[in-house]
C-alpha cells in the first residue's frame, strides 16, 4: 500500500507525532529496547530490489511444485514471498517436498549476507546507544532477517557487544516472522524480562502488530507519513522520524538537571 497524506482526520494525531518528550519517556519506563534491524539499525538493502531473488524463489517452487497460488506468484519481494510460499506448502505441496522452502530460506540469506557488506548505519543511532546504555537499558534486536547477517553487520559496522542478544528469522517456518511475535517471545525469554518492561522499536506496521501481541510498548521510526499516522492511531507510544529529537531532548533534559544540582 502506498503512504499517503493524513487527511484532515488525522491532524489531531500529527500533532503527537516527532515529539521526542513521548520518545524519552518510552524508552525511560523500558528497562529493555528491542530493535528490528533492517531500518531502526541500518538501512539493509540501501534502496535496491529484492525483486529478482524473489522470481528465482518462484521459478524453483514452479518446478517443484507447478502452478503456484496468486499470493506466492504476485509477491516481488524476497522476504515477503516466504510467508504465502509456506501457507502454500502446508495447504497444498507437502507430497511434492519441501526442498523449495529450503532453498528459498537459503537464497533470502545469502542475499542479506551481501547486502550486509553495502549496509547504511541508521543515522545517530551509536549516540542513542550509548544513550540507552548509560541508562541500565538492555538491548537486544529482533528482526525478519536471518541471525547470521545480522550478526556479521553488528560486528564490522556497529556495536555488536552491546546487544544482549539477536533474534531473527525461525529458518524453518516463515509464518513465524513479524507480525508474529515469535522473535519477539525469544528475546523476552533471553532477557527474562516481561513484555511490558520492554520496548520495540520499529519501521513498520507489521513491528506494531508483533510489539502488540507481544505486550511490549512500541516506538515508531518511519518518515513515511501515512506510515507514521496508521502506527500512531494503532496505539504506539511514539513515533519519529528520526533519533536525533530524542537525543537533542536528552541532553536539554541534562542540562536541566545539572543546573539545578547546581542550584541545591
Amino acid at each position: 500500500m502506498t503512504d499517503t497524506g493524513p487527511g484532515l482526520d488525522g491532524l489531531d494525531v500529527l500533532d503527537d507525532l516527532d515529539d521526542p518528550v513521548a520518545a524519552l519517556r518510552a524508552f525511560g519506563s523500558a528497562r529493555a529496547v528491542l530493535f528490528d534491524f533492517d531500518g531502526p539499525v541500518c538501512d539493509l538493502f540501501a534502496g535496491s530490489t529484492t525483486a529478482v531473488t524473489a522470481e528465482r524463489i518462484k521459478r524453483t517452487a514452479r518446478r517443484h511444485w507447478g502452478p503456484l497460488d496468486p499470493a506466492v506468484e504476485t509477491c516481488d519481494d524476497a522476504h515477503g514471498v516466504l510467508r504465502p510460499l509456506r501457507e502454500m506448502y502446508e495447504r497444498s505441496a507437502p507430497a511434492a517436498g519441501a526442498l523449495p522452502l529450503e532453498l528459498a530460506e537459503a537464497a533470502v540469506t545469502a542475499l542479506e549476507r551481501r547486502a550486509v557488506r553495502t549496509a547504511l548505519p541508521t543515522p545517530h543511532l551509536d549516540a542513542l546507544v550509548d544513550l540507552l546504555l548509560g541508562r541500565g537499558k538492555r538491548l537486544a534486536v529482533v528482526s525478519n532477517n536471518a541471525e547470521e547477517p545480522i550478526r556479521k553487520y553488528l560486528g564490522t559496522h556497529g556495536p555488536g557487544p552491546v546487544f544482549a542478544g539477536v533474534f531473527g528469522r525461525a529458518p524453518h517456518d516463515a509464518r513465524l516472522m513479524k507480525p508474529h511475535p515469535d522473535c519477539v517471545h525469544r528475546a523476552l525469554r533471553h532477557l527474562d524480562l516481561p513484555a511490558s518492561d520492554c520496548l520495540l522499536v520499529g519501521d513498520q506496521l507489521t513491528d506494531l502488530e508483533a510489539a502488540r501481541s507481544a505486550g511490549t510498548g512500541f516506538l515508531g521510526l518511519t518518515r513515511h507519513p501515512g506510515r507514521a499516522l496508521r502506527m500512531a492511531r494503532g496505539g504506539a507510544d511514539a513515533v519519529m522520524s528520526s533519533y536525533l529529537p530524542v537525543l537533542r531532548a536528552a541532553d536539554a533534559l541534562a542540562a536541566c538537571e545539572q543546573r539545578a544540582g547546581r542550584r541545591v
